[in-house]
């Protein structure tokens, strides 16, 4: 009776170590009963019938995936190499079993080459102008091919742009030559308004004559006020008038 009893308790403990699966929250079990799909269990407790039944653990949670550096010829000709980070998660674990072999895989083979398709049809000012414009085409060209797969890109960001050293010379070059261009812009500008105070600054003194008199006084106590080896000898405009005058009748 005893050995009998001893087998039974053998198969028992037997059967649960087969049949019997604890799934955690963020995990699913994909149920295959002789070859068909049954349907999507967990979380918790999952009893399965042993030799029957076949279970694939499939993970809820969002998958970071790296995409290495990838030769992409832009537009305009210019060869880069871009690099990219993709956020996705499985939304139906049914789907990610039975429609692709290996999801994981298959996006991301899918992943480099979206990203240089979408890449190659932008110019490089594009690539580093408008990321935020090239990340939504990625993760929206991304999401549409997935979602036969039950996988939902949520998010995509160009990670790097590898520049040729020729083209980051001439890029240095280029940003040098603009950077002259608004210095000398400025200085244009400056001196027009310059001018234009000068202008008018002259007027006022036409009509006060006795402001360029104050002005020349101004301007000899800013050079006292220097240390310098200046000699300064100051004349009376009123003394040089009459000269001036007279030169002037002469001409006329």
């Amino acid at each position: 009776m005893m050995p009998f009893f001893l087998f039974v308790l053998i198969l028992v403990i037997a059967f649960l170590s087969v049949s019997i699966r604890v799934l955690k929250e963020y995990e699913r079990g994909v149920i295959f009963r002789l070859g068909r799909v049954i349907k999507a269990k967990g979380p918790g407790l999952i009893i399965l019938i042993p030799v029957i039944d076949r279970m694939v653990k499939v993970d809820l949670r969002t998958i970071t995936l790296d995409v290495p550096p990838q030769d992409i010829i832009t537009r305009d000709n210019v060869s880069v190499k871009v690099s990219a980070v993709v956020y996705f998660r499985v939304l139906d674990a049914v789907k990610a079993v039975v429609e692709v072999e290996n999801f994981l895989f298959a996006t991301s083979q899918l992943a480099q080459t979206t990203l240089r398709s979408v890449c190659g049809q932008a110019e490089l000012d594009e690539l580093l102008a408008e990321r935020d414009q090239i990340n939504a085409k990625i993760q929206e060209s991304l999401d549409l091919d997935t979602e036969p797969w039950g996988v939902k890109v949520s998010k995509v960001e160009v990670k790097e742009i590898d520049l040729p050293d020729e083209m980051k010379r001439a890029m240095a070059k280029q940003a040098e030559a603009e950077r002259e261009r608004r210095s000398k812009i400025i200085n244009a500008e400056g001196e027009f308004q310059a001018a234009a105070r000068l202008a008018e600054a002259a007027k006022i003194i036409n009509e006060a004559p006795a402001a360029l008199q104050l002005r020349y006084l101004q301007t000899l106590r800013e050079i006292a006020a220097e240390n310098n080896s200046t000699t300064l000898f100051p004349l009376p405009i009123d003394m040089l008038l009459p000269f001036l005058q007279n030169r002037g009748g002469k001409m006329e």
